[in-house]
């Protein structure tokens, strides 16, 4: 089959062997993927994310699953698909069902996740195996280009279930890049008012207003803080720090509210440097959240089937397999795409 795969860091296309399902496994026809910003990131930084991988203490032992770039790299976690095939003695949805998954595979050996893999084909490609027990039937008729958005859109709702955020409380959201816009859907999915919204780039303000947010503002014309003061005067606010660049945590810091909480999502790849004195004198509340558990990946994939949650807006472009490359290129302007889909189409 056809896949796109990261081979000495550049993004080409190339023919793997099939998948085969086992015990367990359903092996599906990739219908749409998303492209996502962590794989972007990872084709840039990939050597320095695996080595603070491997610094980094008090995880759990993923065995043999580790990545190395020695090996091409399958990619591609935010899919839907058709089942062509299920294991042997597996017990799985019927064959033509579409169906998504939290992006992991559960076998004897433990878990692997279906991120970055140099052993099992991942969304970039036409096939891909998927664990029988993670498979969700997607519900309502729900076409697959937004069924696939349901892993991003999930991102959003763990962080908003992470922040603890009441209805008495107000959501500023710095960066309006796509964890930025899931995280906006999910406050507007659980009733928040008011959503204000910051980023510089005038095609994500237009985004993050259609996905529900009440105020944008340009930082570069209001600083964020001011339009939030303006906004909502006196209400309590939430912080979502969704642009990952070093010396915004610090920033909030400084000009954050007494006794506010921030929730800081945004993946920064490099060091960064903050000054607790702000935090210690204001009693800022910082909580850090990565990913989404199963349950909150099928509240996204309902809210999405039922409605509640348009991704329609989020998507911003297709591609065919052949395409995946310069997907990745054109991804670097805010201005072009939020949201681009691999949508394969046999030999394309």
């Amino acid at each position: 089959m056809k896949a796109a795969l990261l081979r000495a860091g550049q993004v080409v296309v190339d023919d793997v062997p099939d998948p085969t399902p086992s015990l367990g496994q359903v092996l599906v026809s990739v219908k749409a993927c998303g492209i996502c910003g962590s794989d972007l990131h990872f084709v840039k930084h990939g050597a320095e994310m695996l080595d603070l991988a491997d610094q980094m203490g008090g995880m759990p032992d993923f065995g043999d699953a580790r990545t190395t770039l020695d090996r091409d790299v399958y990619m591609g976690h935010e899919f839907a698909g058709e089942i062509l095939e299920v294991g042997p003695d597996t017990i799985a949805p019927p064959e033509g069902t579409l169906v998504t998954s939290v992006p992991a595979m559960v076998g004897l050996g433990g878990v692997e996740p279906l991120v970055y893999s140099n052993r099992l084909p991942c969304g970039y490609g036409e096939m891909m195996l998927l664990s029988a027990p993670l498979v969700q039937t997607v519900p309502n008729g729900l076409e697959a280009k937004r069924a696939a958005l349901t892993e991003p859109m999930a991102v959003g709702l763990h962080a908003v279930n992470k922040s603890g955020i009441s209805q008495r409380e107000g959501a500023l959201v710095l960066g309006c890049g796509p964890i930025g816009i899931a995280v906006i859907a999910a406050l507007r999915l659980r009733g928040v008012e008011p959503i204000v919204a910051s980023d510089y780039s005038p095609r994500r303000r237009e985004l993050a207003s259609a996905m529900g947010a009440h105020e944008v503002v340009d930082p570069a014309d209001e600083p964020s803080f001011e339009a939030w003061r303006r906004a909502a005067p006196g209400k309590p606010v939430v912080i979502f720090e969704a642009v990952g660049v070093p010396g915004m945590i610090n920033e909030v810091l400084r000009s954050a509210p007494l006794h506010s909480r921030i929730l800081v999502v945004g993946v920064c790849m490099g060091a960064d440097t903050i000054i607790p004195f702000w935090a210690i004198s204001k009693e800022l509340n910082i909580q850090f959240a990565l990913a989404y558990d199963p349950q909150e990946f099928n509240d996204s994939l309902k809210a999405i089937a039922e409605g509640d949650i348009d991704v329609g807006p989020v998507i911003t472009g297709e591609v065919g397999i052949d395409g995946v490359p310069g997907a990745f290129e054109q991804l670097a302007d805010p201005e072009r795409h939020c949201k681009i889909l691999v949508v394969p189409t046999p030999g394309g």
